[in-house]
């Protein structure tokens, strides 16, 4: 249950979202959703969550928690080192919760209690959101109040005791290595007299699949970092993952060729197409990079042309790279290495998704299994 609705006397004033402010490149706090808005989607990034039938404006955020929320994600930034997507996912899930609170007349840190984080996830469940992104909201309301306690912007953390909801196991779904060529193939990059974009998809996913990389890895590549590995064979590439954090990854001969391709062939059409030199190794068909969105859509356009029915995306053939692997022999640890995980046990994913496998072939294969 929520707690009542704190008197408005005393409050600081409120503070609309300013040029500095950590939330002043997203749209107005305080949208409650209505019946046109769908629960759930991320796409209300910044809408409130009251199960009234109506749609209303909330006021601004009082200053003090604005302040205090700004102060969070900045040392998400500056001090944790996360990626810029990763502070971004925060400052959505702690817009709602800031709105939420000032719905509730909080103006000030610490008056925050438990109830009030409990009401949280109270109307987080009742709105209808998954299980996992309820837990992904409520996890990063208590690392909020966490802070707040240990730096003294409230009393202590009325968060400890209001736990994130249970999260099923969702295993990765890995493509099998035919379904993989025929992703790449259907880029038709072999086909004589290819097209530009062609040479760029196909080395797009060859580099994807040989690699493990994650998409916002592969598209900030620039041209250099590739161009010294095409007359050694030994040298790695360096991806820059989550955090900052540097990793080398051995790069095969396919992606060798298909990168080689693009870069002699393809990649000369689309930089003669912008009045600005991009760095960039992958590029737009205006010359400018290729963003994730756009990576993603190509490699869907690539699964629909090879009539994979599964809903394919980048993380598909990162999935399938650490899948295969592991089917091939790799050990865990290496394997964890070249994803660039910090804990084994997300790697141990994987080991499921290969063991679920292993159980099929011997359903399917062994006459006394059924």
């Amino acid at each position: 249950m929520a707690s009542p609705v704190r008197p408005a006397a005393g409050r600081p004033e409120a503070l609309a979202p300013g040029p500095d402010s950590v939330f002043s490149s997203s749209p107005p706090l305080g949208l409650v959703s209505g019946p046109g808005l769908p629960l759930g989607s991320d796409s209300a990034s910044n809408s409130d969550l009251a199960s009234g039938p109506d749609s209303v404006l909330a006021p601004p955020p009082a200053a003090a928690l604005k302040s205090a929320v700004d102060d969070f994600l900045g040392c998400l930034a500056a001090e944790r080192g996360l990626a810029a997507n990763t502070v971004a996912a925060y400052r959505r899930d702690l817009s709602r919760y800031l709105s939420f609170l000032t719905r509730r007349g909080y103006a000030d840190p610490g008056q925050v209690d438990e109830a009030a984080v409990a009401g949280f996830a109270a109307e987080l469940r009742a709105a209808g959101f998954a299980a996992s992104s309820s837990a992904r909201m409520v996890s990063a309301v208590r690392g909020l109040h966490r802070f707040w306690a240990a730096e003294g912007l409230a009393p202590d953390n009325p968060a400890r005791a209001v736990c994130p909801p249970a999260v099923g196991l969702r295993l990765p779904k890995a493509l099998s290595v035919s379904e993989v060529e025929a992703i790449i193939a259907a880029a038709g990059a072999d086909a004589p007299g290819a097209a530009p974009a062609a040479l760029r998809d196909a080395a797009l996913a060859e580099l994807l699949y040989g690699t493990g990389a994650r998409v916002s890895e592969a598209v900030a590549l620039d041209v250099d970092e590739v161009s010294r590995l095409a007359d050694d064979p030994a040298v790695g590439l360096r991806l820059l993952g989550k955090g900052g954090k540097e990793r080398i990854v051995p790069l095969g001969q396919y992606a060798r060729r298909a990168l080689a391709a693009w870069l002699v062939r393809g990649r000369p059409d689309f930089a003669g197409r912008s009045s600005l030199a991009s760095p960039a190794l992958f590029l737009n068909a205006r010359g400018g990079r290729l963003s994730r969105q756009s990576a993603f859509h190509r490699l869907r356009l690539l699964a629909e042309r090879a009539g994979l029915r599964a809903e394919v995306s980048p993380h598909s053939l990162r999935h399938s790279y650490a899948t295969h692997l592991l089917d091939g022999g790799a050990d865990i640890r290496t394997v964890q290495e070249l994803l660039g995980h910090s804990s084994v046990a997300t790697t141990q994913l994987y080991t499921l998704v290969t063991a679920e496998h292993i159980r099929e072939v011997y359903r399917a294969a062994h006459p006394r299994a059924l």
